[in-house]
């Protein structure tokens, strides 16, 4: 098949974008998009992952998607289980502590650099989404993915990468918490004063009290997801949550 001719108005830039887009490996395609799957909740933990069915919906062959697979296994979001296959991993009680318990210091040191090294804008940005939040009071699915986007543009305003890096890591074993705190009422009205007070110490640079009030917010929310848990259990239903 002949290959198409660049548009005459096409820039260097843009070809150049253009070729590096076109030689995405589709394996890296499809570990992209089932990733994703994951993480918005299309796939909970648990769920089993058919490669016939991926390679349907993918419209691409096997072979792609099994690399894929593989590399999601390598990750930890996927396992493989007898008489199940590959499946979506599971947090169990300790998995899950040990999660919260990187955050409590980790989203604390990056409140703290964030009061020392933010710009003017990436505070406005902060107090932007502050005030987007009244919006998603009564959406807890919606309140959890406003939640996500204030606290990366809080790694993002630490302007450390080896911070971002290690949060951003924090993402894929979050994700496997199928129920997000939000669910309950009482933390979504106690979400928004937590984050004022995040964005208020970062606006005031004072390192010591953001990295106090970040640590206090996540604190509140592990208590949150253990009452989710000791609510699931108590109905026995699958322990992980969001």
């Amino acid at each position: 098949m002949a290959r198409a001719s660049k548009p005459k108005d096409a820039t260097p830039q843009t070809a150049a974008l253009e070729e590096v887009t076109a030689k995405v490996p589709l394996s890296v395609v499809a570990y992209r998009k089932i990733r994703e799957a994951i993480r918005t909740g299309h796939y909970a933990p648990g769920d089993r992952i058919l490669e016939d069915e991926l390679s349907r919906q993918l419209e691409m062959s096997r072979t792609p998607v099994r690399e894929a697979l593989h590399r999601l296994e390598s990750e930890g979001l996927l396992v493989y289980e007898a008489r199940q296959g590959i499946v979506v991993a599971r947090l169990d009680y300790q998995m899950i502590m040990e999660l919260y318990s990187m955050r409590d210091v980790l989203e604390g040191t990056a409140a703290a650099m964030a009061a020392r090294h933010a710009s003017d804008a990436e505070i406005a940005n902060l107090e932007h989404l502050l005030l987007l939040e009244e919006r998603f009071a009564d959406d807890a699915a919606a309140m959890a993915e406003h939640n996500r986007r204030f606290h990366e543009a809080i790694y993002r305003s630490a302007h450390n990468r080896y911070l971002l890096k290690t949060l951003n890591a924090l993402q894929d074993p979050l994700s496997l918490l199928s129920k997000t705190t939000f669910l309950l009422a009482d933390r979504r009205t106690a979400a928004h004063p937590e984050h004022q007070a995040i964005v208020e110490a970062i606006r005031a640079r004072d390192p010591e009290r953001a990295e106090r009030v970040a640590r206090t917010h996540i604190r509140a929310a592990q208590q949150a997801r253990l009452q989710i848990m000791a609510e699931e259990a108590a109905w026995g239903t699958d322990t992980p949550g969001g």
